[in-house]
């Protein structure tokens, strides 16, 4: 018998969680079956959708959700070979029992220069989510100007970097100068600390005094309501996120955005990346992102927590913000 740890929800979050509404429990896993393959998690990732999603999918006493980096340890079905590697979506769970329907392969062609770690990061959903919501919404030109927040973040890193590729100004917000100092090395054109600048407004002005052609959204709140006011006309806006919310009791309230919609004609389209999972561009960003790593045109950081116990503090710390890069949990 193996036993599997796991961390289950205490309770729902009240605005930020916190160390206590999380329980690590144990379980007794049954030899798999036919058809079926034990897996050990190596890898955790830990993302702003959680915060989201956890109270409307999950009850009280439930196995947080999440995605893994997966090994084989035992299989009775032929398709799956011991000590092969997967991603999976087991929420957070040392050792788990699939019959590999929801298992998704790493890329045949991975070089064993690469951490496994990066198919839940910059060649996994953060990466994807980047690559998808340029070319489908932002669809960014040679010369353009494109801004990210949360830029220092596991998607704002690749999707600038994307940007770049593409041949765009690039400016980029994050939460601390030491973050801002990773965007420039990464290639960033213009940088500043959301946290430390008097104004927003000034803060995007100065950055693109001529305005911004594409905004890859993350924050929204107060972030959001300013990027808006500075849309050139014509302008697309890809939300995947709205961080600056997540925590909120009350909604928050803010300008209203149709009449800048609609005088600058503007597009801006939000859209949720599990959409494409099964898509022919998922393995395309996945292939793209895969090359520009090897070539050195889009460069990675990951924010490594040790041990499993240690998942809620990794958890609540992605969420202030601790991470550079993609936030992981390392066994």
């Amino acid at each position: 018998m193996v036993v599997s740890k796991s961390w289950t929800l205490v309770r729902h979050f009240e605005g930020a969680p916190k160390l206590e509404d999380f329980k690590l429990i144990e379980k007794e896993l049954p030899p798999p079956k036919d058809g079926e393959v034990l897996l050990e998690s190596e890898f955790w990732s830990v993302d702003p959708y959680m915060r989201v999603y956890s109270k409307k999918s999950l009850k009280e006493g439930d196995v947080l959700m999440g995605s893994q980096v997966a090994r084989v340890i035992k299989s009775k079905n032929p398709a799956f070979a011991v000590g092969d590697y997967y991603v999976a979506r087991s929420g957070w769970t040392t050792y788990f029992i699939s019959d590999g329907k929801e298992l998704r392969a790493l890329p045949s062609s991975w070089p064993e220069s690469l951490p496994r770690s990066l198919a839940l990061g910059a060649l996994g959903m953060p990466g994807v989510t980047a690559y998808i919501g340029l070319h489908l919404i932002c669809n960014p030109k040679p010369g353009e100007v494109f801004l990210v927040n949360s830029a220092a973040g596991a998607v704002g890193t690749i999707a600038g970097q994307i940007a770049k590729i593409k041949g765009c100004k690039v400016v980029g917000s994050a939460g601390s100068d030491e973050k801002v100092e990773y965007l420039k090395e990464i290639g960033f054109d213009e940088t500043f600390n959301y946290k430390t600048v008097s104004s927003l407004d000034e803060a995007l002005k100065k950055a693109s005094p001529e305005g911004y052609d594409c905004y890859f959204e993350q924050v929204g709140g107060k972030f959001g309501d300013a990027a808006l006011q500075q849309m050139k006309d014509f302008g697309r806006i890809a939300v995947c996120g709205c961080i600056s919310m997540y925590n909120d009791s009350i909604p928050q309230t803010g300008p209203y955005v149709h009449p800048l919609i609609l005088f600058k004609q503007l597009r801006m389209e939000g859209f949720l990346i599990f959409r494409y999972e099964n898509k022919p561009i998922y393995e395309e960003a996945q292939k793209k992102l895969l090359e520009w790593i090897l070539e050195g045109k889009v460069k990675y950081h990951e924010h490594i927590t040790n041990g499993f116990e240690n998942m809620p503090a990794g958890f609540i710390g992605m969420l202030n913000g601790e991470n550079t890069g993609k936030a992981i949990i390392k066994a």
